[in-house]
């Protein structure tokens, strides 16, 4: 009798059931470490998918036991607290080889270093390489023509965005309401592919939330206690265009080229912010440039020969730390939401890399106002030199900054002059806005609004904000 042990990993690939179904000739006995049962009760007590996946495994193993297919037995001592705890420095990866071992079966497994320990330890091994596939996903049955997203909920009737970006209709997909078991077993499957195929992760993995890119697919499941019922949202590039498509104006191009390396992309969700950075990574990328990602998850549409980073450890500012020791010439920061990633846009722009972000915004001006406060005033001309505000798929604004010192419009004494950032529609050179320092606080005063009224609004002069400061003592 061939006697096989799973590790952890192989139990939440799910191929060890497909396996020992296909050897039909011989007999088969699949010893099941409690140290693995232990994993995956705590990861599942945790939220996390990866552990429901492998519970699912188990339950396959055990119908195939019932059917007389495989004899299933559970081995060893189940570990303490602290080894499930220390799995990721290999207690728990030690103890299956140690049941290997003391049962002479052979050790499956999929991750490379637990076979180069098995084999250096003499133990019997077979590593299960990825599955080089088409993805075949049930959740593939949803996305028709024009689908840009499914939005999946307990007990309502799928939907899905159809149209363009920025153009779009939600609509009912499905006849019938499906059940928090449906959702979870569809988020299963698509777990089971991120362990079988490259260019496939689980970005995140929380309490209540797991976000998960398999192939194009990027894939976000949340569940109680983060959510009130479980919710699956999968989205899928419907196109990918090149920056030619967007018929983008010759001095466009020319300041692209040669003098914007301060750029940031805005506009509100799905009006095709993604589309257009992808496009114009893989432009510069032709153009010679080296070009990165930092993203979260990674889910841009880009050429191979675009390197696309995660938070290392969980850190963008780590990520930040190689970055600099690989030399970008351009860096790709998609989502820059937290204000530590505002600082860290400005301190890789400070570096000398040319810096693209994308910001949600829905104003143009939004995209500036999102950096004042995070970000020291005078700086943000030196880190951000071009916005180009994306609306229905297409860029609809594009800002150019610049700074100066100067009496701000509407003022008259001189010596009220204060540093200026101007904002300057880039088409017409017309200038917009004015962002400059009033007290404490920051100005964004709207120039074209200013023009459009009849009055002016006076503001108060210094002398003006003397007497009411005397008049409150």
């Amino acid at each position: 009798m061939k006697i096989i042990v799973p590790d952890t990993g192989v139990l939440i690939d799910g191929r060890v059931s497909e396996l020992v179904a296909r050897e039909k000739d011989e007999r088969i006995k699949v010893c099941v470490s409690h140290s693995s049962v232990a994993e995956l009760e705590f990861q599942a007590n945790s939220g996390r998918e990866i552990g429901f996946a492998g519970l699912a495994e188990l339950k396959r193993l055990s119908k195939l036991a019932r059917e007389g297919i495989v004899e299933l037995e559970f081995s060893g001592s189940r570990p303490n607290s602290f080894e499930i705890e220390r799995a990721k420095f290999g207690e728990i990866d030690a103890k299956i080889r140690d049941l290997a071992a003391s049962l002479g079966a052979t050790l499956f497994t999929t991750d490379k270093v637990q076979r180069e320990v098995a084999e250096a330890e003499g133990v019997r091994v077979v590593y299960l390489e990825p599955v080089h596939a088409e993805i075949s996903l049930s959740l593939e049955k949803f996305f028709g023509k024009s689908v840009l997203s499914v939005h999946l909920k307990e007990n309502c009737r799928p939907k899905a965005k159809v149209g363009l970006p920025g153009e779009f209709i939600l609509q009912d997909i499905g006849e019938k309401e499906l059940s928090r078991k449906e959702i979870e077993a569809m988020v299963r499957e698509a777990v089971e592919f991120t362990k079988r195929r490259p260019n496939s992760f689980i970005e995140i993995d929380r309490e209540g939330a797991t976000v998960l890119q398999v192939g194009d697919y990027r894939i976000t499941f949340t569940k109680p206690p983060f959510s009130e019922a479980a919710e699956a949202t999968i989205v899928k590039p419907l196109v990918k265009l090149s920056l030619s498509d967007y018929h983008l104006s010759d001095r466009l191009y020319a300041r692209l080229d040669a003098a914007a390396e301060g750029v940031i992309v805005a506009g509100p969700p799905g009006s095709g912010k993604s589309t257009f950075v992808s496009a114009l990574a893989e432009h510069y990328a032709r153009k010679g440039n080296i070009v990165k990602t930092l993203e979260q998850p990674r889910d841009l549409q880009v050429g191979k020969e675009i390197t696309q980073y995660a938070p290392l450890e969980g850190s963008f500012e780590s990520a930040a730390d190689i970055l600099l020791l690989v030399r970008p010439d351009y860096t790709l920061f998609d989502e820059v939401r937290k204000t530590e990633h505002f600082g860290l846009f400005a301190d890789l722009r400070m570096a000398g890399v040319g810096m693209i972000g994308v910001v949600h915004a829905s104003k143009p001006i939004d995209a500036i106002q999102r950096f004042i406060g995070r970000v020291e005033l005078g700086v943000i001309p030196q880190i951000i030199d071009t916005i180009l505000f994306v609306e229905k798929g297409g860029v609809s604004k594009v800002f150019e900054l610049s700074f100066t010192v100067r009496t701000p419009t509407g003022m008259r004494e001189e010596d009220l002059a204060r540093p200026v950032i101007e904002v300057r529609d880039f088409e017409s050179k017309q200038l917009e806005f004015e962002i400059y320092k009033w007290g404490d606080e920051a100005v964004v005063f709207p120039l074209s609004s200013a023009r459009l009224s009849q009055t002016r609004p006076q503001r108060p002069s210094r002398d003006d904000f003397k007497w009411k400061k005397r008049k409150r003592r």
